[in-house]
């Protein structure tokens, strides 16, 4: 298995750096340090990448790694992580490897016993979802929606049902289209359009489906990066609740958990009352002569 044996320290490290999504500002003084003592860094598109080394003056050499070389680039990146050589890694906003590239180069590195550490940061994914006002407990993130209408409405009765909050990117010229897709499948649900995060002309609409394709449907044109926070489905949040307590519930009898124990627990984490978690956490422990 990848990464089981122990790293090697005569390899250099390979630093997963964030970046700003927006605002210059936004990187951490702990990303600035390491990639300025980076042997090189690894960047989507080296224009974008050295506006913002000239702002914090960090001098390293650069070299380009994006979809499109990612295959080649990762092996000659690899070879220099071999030679004991630190290696930055950015994208050109945000976190790389979240529908950005860098998720081969990190694999790689793994398989070949290479430190890979992390140094977060900026997500467009988590700053519009705690923004949306929508739950935030449970999320699912779907990257890049699809394009096609085709696509973009299997997708959608696919994730019909799913109870969690939904997260995706969406290009700001199908954006309306995706909306009244969403509205038409999954009912007028409350959703976030957060744009140009972070940047000048930062803005987040809020309200029903309904109520943000009306205000969208009043302007001429829309630009910008644009993630979209949707409501999961109200129908089948208790269902699928109810299967995770009780997955919760056998693994705490596994990990030795006595009955009341378990139930205390569950009943706070799921927000139900203790007497329906009791009744299931029951059926579970009548199997079982030994658990008290």
């Amino acid at each position: 298995m990848p990464g089981r044996l122990p790293n090697n320290s005569m390899f250099g490290k390979l630093f997963v750096v964030s970046t700003p999504i927006g605002n210059l500002e936004d990187i951490t003084l702990r990303a600035v340090s390491v990639l300025k003592d980076c042997d090189v860094i690894a960047c989507e598109d080296t224009r974008t990448t050295k506006k913002l080394l000239a702002r914090y003056e960090i001098e390293t050499n650069l070299t380009s790694y994006h979809e499109h070389n990612e295959v080649e680039k990762s092996q000659k990146l690899l070879e220099r992580l071999k030679d004991g050589k630190n290696v930055g890694l950015v994208s050109d906003a945000g976190t790389p490897s979240v529908s950005d590239p860098g998720w081969r180069l990190v694999n790689l590195s793994i398989e070949n016993n290479i430190e890979v550490i992390p140094v977060p940061g900026p997500s467009a994914v988590l700053s519009a979802l705690v923004v949306s006002g929508l739950p935030t407990d449970s999320f699912l993130f779907l990257g890049f929606f699809p394009k096609t209408i085709a696509k973009k409405k299997e997708l959608l009765k696919y994730i019909e049902r799913h109870p969690y909050t939904l997260v995706f990117y969406e290009s700001a010229k199908r954006l309306s289209r995706t909306l009244s897709l969403m509205l038409e499948i999954l009912g007028d649900r409350n959703v976030c359009v957060a744009r140009e995060m972070t940047k000048l002309y930062e803005e987040v609409l809020r309200g029903s489906l309904s109520d943000v394709i009306s205000v969208l449907s009043e302007r001429e044109t829309l630009k910008g990066e644009v993630t979209v926070v949707v409501e999961g489905s109200r129908d089948g949040h208790s269902e699928a609740s109810a299967d995770a307590a009780q997955r919760t519930l056998r693994l705490l009898r596994e990990k030795g958990f006595s009955l009341s124990e378990a139930v205390s627990l569950v009943s706070r984490a799921f927000g139900v009352s203790k007497n329906g978690i009791y009744r299931a956490a029951l059926e579970i422990w009548n199997g079982d002569e030994s658990v008290p």
